[in-house]
């Protein structure tokens, strides 16, 4: 394992850590200034080099809030824990807006501090595990005749740098498609960024995109390069265009015009080497009726439209790539692959997919852990597909606005899906989204009330219902069950409420940010 990286000019503050850490078999490497660790990641090769930096904020030769940054340009995937006895606000601001893991304040609880430790290792070994099936697994899979034309226009466009605008529904991967239309033009080499301009705030999107510059805003204490400095001389997808706020459409607009733009609180125009792909699941033609997109702004980004077809328009592709995620499934989870029925496979094919692709992903997964045999029976297929198959075509439209606005972590599929997000259509029924643990509960009368309108003392009732039919049954997990379910409804309740983005659901639940992003890891809601 790569070791924690320890950076603080406190001589104690490192032995307490590094002895903790050792008790913990996490083994360390010590520092004393940001000088130190930039010279020794230039040297280390990708075996020798962190898979936690927790750094000081303020040492003799250097801030901890520009390593940061300098880190952040070279490892953007490297979870960095930054600690300091200065606790004030602009810092806590400084490390989140810095892309900082969490933020820890001195005197700190040492088995706490061990705590946060641990679970950004979890994070690094994710990111990690993300990128191998990136680069080992298929780009895309598909037989339909609507995909081979989606894969034919890939290969047209293949040596061009011309904008490219990018239609579907949620979950019928459409940053898949941005990744290959990258990986297949000039620009391979360059590197690929992806934002979510539905998941960021509209107060902080603009340093986001154009980064800024010090003292631009309160906290902003070091230079920020914004997504298009880090994309330069590759690949910018702004997923999810529609939800863009209105004032920023004209600096985009700008952007594409004359490729040029200025950082928040900058007086110098940035020049952009940037090839730009959007996408989104709404009418733009619409939304430009409606007078809240730019008709200039599409009709820049428009140039060539590629459409990705849902689930239901390509059903002849579900046996591919059930058995396709099946085998993923057992691979990430280290078990013998299971196989699935003629049966199951028909059952499958009548439903309708509402989440398309990126919901058979889960629902594979669901399967690998769920069913109780090596081969998957008819019976064996969760609720929501056994209890609303036969209602495919009503289901199969588009998902509300409210579920198709979850944020999404750039995390790269090995087929057409992506992160998996909220299922509207499952909410009336009780269920959580396939691959959440909760879905293995029984389903009975007494289900809790998922809207709004149920009084406290039903919900309640429900709950009590729902707690004694499982302790009737001898389950000895009830509390985690029922916590899990409890949890993963308020969490995706407050999501559909802010339209997806996570740090105004933590402020509306009243947890942190970090808290909400760990739980929705922990309960299978990505």
């Amino acid at each position: 394992m790569k070791p924690i990286w320890i950076v603080d000019d406190d001589q104690s503050i490192r032995f307490v850590l590094e002895k903790a850490l050792l008790r913990e078999d996490l083994p360390t490497r010590s520092f004393t200034n940001p000088r130190e660790v930039l010279q020794a990641l230039e040297a280390a090769n990708d075996d020798e080099g962190p898979q936690v930096l927790v750094s000081d904020i303020r040492m003799p030769g250097g801030s901890g809030l520009d390593l940061l940054g300098k880190v952040k340009e070279r490892h953007p995937g490297l979870p960095v824990i930054i600690m300091t006895a200065f606790s004030d606000l602009d810092s806590a601001v400084s490390a989140f807006q810095g892309g900082a893991f969490e933020y820890l304040p001195k005197p700190f609880d040492l088995p706490k501090a061990v705590e946060l430790i641990r679970r950004a290792v979890e994070e690094s070994q994710r990111e990690e595990v993300a990128e191998e099936r990136m680069s080992a697994a298929p780009e895309m899979l598909g037989q339909a005749p609507a995909m081979q034309d989606v894969f034919r226009a890939i290969g047209r466009l293949s040596q061009s740098n011309v904008t490219v605008m990018i239609t579907g529904e949620s979950g019928s991967g459409k940053e898949l498609v941005a990744r290959a239309l990258h990986k297949h033009s000039p620009r391979a080499n360059g590197p690929f960024v992806a934002i979510n301009t539905a998941a960021i705030p509209k107060d902080l999107l603009e340093s986001e995109l154009f980064g800024h510059e010090r003292g631009a805003f309160t906290g902003a204490q070091t230079m920020r390069r914004g997504r298009f400095e880090q994309a330069e001389g590759g690949t910018l997808f702004l997923d999810e265009i529609g939800d863009m706020p209105f004032d920023l459409q004209t600096r985009l607009l700008r952007v594409l015009s004359d490729g040029h733009f200025y950082r928040v609180g900058g007086h110098s125009a940035v020049k952009a080497n940037v090839r730009v792909i959007a996408a989104t699941h709404q009418n733009l033609e619409e939304r430009v009726k409606q007078g809240v997109f730019r008709e200039d702004l599409f009709h820049r980004l428009n140039v060539i439209r590629l459409r990705l077809p849902a689930l239901r328009e390509r059903k002849e592709d579900v046996p591919m790539l059930t058995r396709h995620f099946l085998q993923q499934s057992a691979k990430q989870l280290g078990v013998e692959p299971k196989r699935i029925s003629d049966a199951a496979i028909a059952q499958l094919g009548s439903f309708g997919f509402p989440g398309n692709v990126r919901q058979l992903e889960n629902i594979c997964h669901w399967l690998t852990v769920m069913a109780p045999a090596q081969v998957i029976e008819a019976k064996d297929l969760p609720p929501e597909v056994l209890g609303m198959a036969s209602e495919g075509p009503r289901l199969g439209s588009a998902m509300p606005e409210s579920a198709a606005r979850t944020e999404e972590p750039v995390v790269p599929r090995a087929v057409v899906s992506a992160p998996a997000e909220p299922q509207a259509a499952f909410e009336s029924r009780g269920h959580l989204p396939a691959g959440g643990e909760a879905m293995a509960m029984p389903s009975t009368s007494h289900a809790m009330p998922l809207n709004g309108a149920a009084s406290p003392a039903s919900w309640e009732s429900g709950l009590e219902a729902e707690a004694q039919e499982l302790l009737a049954a001898g389950r000895h997990d009830v509390w985690d069950l029922l916590t899990r379910r409890f949890e993963s409804r308020l969490i995706l309740t407050a999501l559909g409420n802010t339209r997806g983005r996570r740090i105004e659901a933590a402020q509306k639940l009243g947890i942190g940010r970090n808290t909400i992003t760990r739980k929705i890891q922990e309960l299978g809601l990505e």
